[in-house]
Order: structure tokens, then sequence, then C-alpha cells
């Protein structure tokens, strides 16, 4: 029988178990995170009908669709939670409630070219707080308090949430008569951090953008200082355009409610080269980095956009959203040694029965398990060595043996893996449960 060699398509991650131990305890301080902060689960199909998710799509977004037929239905892999998101609300409208507040922590899949770091099937994890014809400026101050739990709570200090507002931007290029090209130049400068100054200076200019006007744009973001600074730096401009105005007035409601909201003036700030490079995001924009580790990206990236279901709709809806790219982020900090994947197994007691009836060993087991003690019992047939030495290689905390004397005393031999310590213990899950530490 010819063998078939055991592989992984490219772009597609699989860990080793304490690898995905690691991750799902990542993922799960992610969702712990978003369930503090009151917004609700919601899970969406992973298949589609195309012509519903690809509603909007076009350009790279639709060539790196996975479609396929299955008899005459045509259908599409989701490429990202929001177009499922926008497909859910306009669809479930009557019953929800508004402000709507979800998240959504699944696979999504994109036929990218393979490199590095970058996959076709990757996690991302959404927050989106939605709107009934409007939404208030604050919820837009809530969401940079969120991502900074989140980097806490998976261990971070030095990081910095950066945010800027696309009316400034657009209504800048409104004002130098480039309205026209806005998404166009903001693409480019969205990109200033991994091509350099110069390198955006001769995008600009191959889109025919003039010298006078390339050096405006260049000055504009250019702007240095505190946040509050750079706030005053751009109402000095005196860009006349209201747009542009209104811009300066969100972000200054925005900056103000995040110091509200508690994250501390290191963790922010105003940075205007962030442009976010999708074309629906309209207003507030945020980027997240890792100070000492911006070669990694941004962590967290999202914004405001006007109407989130426009393509199924015409009910207004506005919203505000982050998303975390959990498979790349847990790649990266993996790859620089930044997280350490150390443990092994699920089970913080294994009981090794050393007696024919294992009548006792399962109840005890069963006992543990009902107290929320992780255990495993030990059934397959080896010598003690080998029992003690499974522990020791998936790091199981605790070991119980139960032999004949054992359970001729109604006690149990317990023993810490990582002090060596032994000690005799009543044959009870409570009193097990209670020398666990």
């Amino acid at each position: 029988m010819n063998k078939t060699e055991p592989r992984t398509l490219a772009g597609f991650m699989e860990l080793l178990p304490n690898e995905q131990i690691l991750f799902n305890q990542m993922k799960a301080k992610i969702e712990c995170t978003y369930q503090r902060f009151g917004f609700l689960p919601l899970d969406t199909p992973v298949i589609e009908l195309s012509e519903v998710l690809l509603a909007k799509a076009g350009g790279e977004t639709e060539k790196q669709i996975y479609r396929f037929t299955k008899g005459e239905t045509d259908l599409s892999l989701r490429f990202d939670l929001t177009v499922p998101l926008s497909k859910y609300v306009a669809k479930n409208y009557g019953n929800l409630s508004f402000p709507f507040r979800r998240y959504q922590i699944g696979k999504v899949y994109r036929g990218e070219k393979t490199q590095k770091g970058r996959f076709r099937e990757f996690y991302q994890c959404d927050i989106d707080i939605i709107g009934d014809e409007q939404l208030d400026i604050i919820n837009d101050a809530e969401l940079p308090s969120i991502i900074y739990t989140i980097l806490k709570e998976l261990g971070f200090d030095d990081f910095t949430i950066c945010i800027n507002n696309r009316k400034i931007l657009n209504g800048l290029f409104e004002s130098l008569g480039q309205k026209e090209n806005a998404v166009q130049i903001l693409r480019i400068i969205d990109k200033i951090d991994k091509i350099g100054k110069e390198a955006v200076i001769e995008e600009l200019a191959k889109i025919r953008l003039p010298k006078s006007e390339i050096e405006k744009v260049m000055d504009f973001i250019a702007i240095d200082g505190t946040s509050d600074e750079k706030i005053e730096k751009l109402k000095k401009l005196e860009v006349n355009n209201e747009v542009y105005a209104r811009g300066i007035e969100e972000l200054k409601e925005v900056i103000k409610n995040i110091r509200l909201f508690g994250v501390p003036e290191r963790n922010f700030k105003v940075d205007l080269t962030i442009a976010r490079g999708l074309d629906y995001y309209t207003g507030t924009v945020y980027e997240t980095f890792l100070d000492d580790y911006r070669e990694i990206g941004s962590v967290c990236s999202g914004g405001r956009y006007e109407n989130l279901a426009e393509y199924y709709t015409d009910k207004k809806l506005p919203g505000v959203g982050i998303s975390i790219g959990l498979t790349r982020l847990f790649y990266k900090l993996n790859e620089l040694n930044l997280i350490h994947a150390e443990q092994k197994s699920m089970a913080q007691v294994l009981i090794i029965p050393m007696v024919e009836d294992l009548e006792k060993p399962i109840q005890l087991a069963t006992d543990l398990r009902n107290l929320g003690v992780r255990t495993e019992i030990y059934l397959n047939d080896k010598k003690l060595k080998a029992k003690f030495k499974y522990a020791d290689k998936l790091k199981i905390p605790y070991v119980i043996v139960m032999g004949e004397d054992e359970l001729a005393a109604d006690t149990v031999n317990m023993k810490n893996m990582e002090t060596g310590e032994e000690k005799k213990i009543p044959l009870q899950a409570t009193q097990i449960q209670d020398n666990i530490i």
C-alpha cells in the first residue's frame, strides 16, 4: 500500500499541543476582556453565498476569495468578520438592541501569496459597536481602553495606541483640490512606516500630485509634539474646510475621553500618519504597536465607519470597531521568543492506579473533576517508572498513586512533581483539592 506524505498546505498554521495551549490562553484572555466590557458573542457561518459575501468586495479582496460551487450554488469562504456582521445586522435588525455591541472570534480565509508570518487561514478577534442612525463619538474613545486592557492582560507594558481621524485627512486633500485622489493618497501615506518618507514622496509624484501639494502633505504628517500640541498645530494650519475642522473636533473629543477611560498617556498618542488603507473608514482610526517591536506591524487596528450595512439595507448603521489578527500576532511573538509555550498538559493531577479494580481510582477522578480539578487517569498497562516519566514529560504538577496499601488505609500517595515532595493524604477529593497549590 502506497503511503501519502503527511503535510500541511502552505499558509495554514498547525501547533504542537503546548503551543496550542498558549494560543488558547491568549484567545481566552481576549474573549474574557470583550465580555467584561459587555460585548455580546456572535458566530457567523464560515461559508456564505457569494452574492451576499461579495456585495462590497472588489479589486485585490475579490482576487483573494476562496470561491467554489456546490451543485448550482455559488459559495465563498468569509475573508473577514465585518462583512458577515453587516449581513447579520441587516438581516436581524428588528431583533437587535442598539447600540449593538458584538464580539466575534473566528477563522477567516484569504488566498494570499504565502510568506513568513502571512496565513491563508487565520483567527480574527473583532469587536464592533453599531448604532441605529447615529453613534456618539464617545464610543470611539472606549475602544482604546479595551485595547489597553487586552495588551496588559497579555503581559505587555510598552505599547502605543496611535489615533487619527480620516476627516482631517480627507478635508486637507479636499482643500488642496485632491478630493478625487483622497483614497489613493491615503493608501500611500498609510505605508510610510513600511517604505519610508522618500518612497512616499515618490509614490505621490507618480499619481501626478504637484510638488507644492506633496510638500503640504508631508509637512502635515510631520507635525510633532504631544497629542494636545498636535491638535493645536492642526488648528493653526488654517485649512479652510468644514470636514477638516469637524475631524479636529472629533479627535480632540476622543483624546479627552480616552483619558476619562483611564488609558495612561504613555500608551496612546495622536499620529497623523495613521490612515488605515481600507477606504470605508470615515472618522477615528487606530493602529497599535509594541514599542520595541514595530517590525511586527500593528497588533490591533480599526476605526469608525458611517454605514456598516449599506449594501444590504437602506437603514443607516454607523459603527466603530477593532480587530486583532491573533494567528499572525501569536506567530510573530513566538518567533521573537516573547512568549513561551511551557504548559504541556491541561491536567493538574495524574492518577496512577496500581490495582486491578479501578472503581475507586475512577471514582476519585470523577469527584476531583466535579470539584473543578482538571484530572487525568492513567489507564494503560505500563511500569510505574514509565507512568511517572509520562507525567514529567507533560509537566503535570501532581501525581497520585493508588496502590493496594493506600486503598487499604483509605489514603493516596501524592507527589509534587516540581519539588519532589511526597505525602499521604486521606482518600477524599476535597482533601486532595486543598493540597493543590
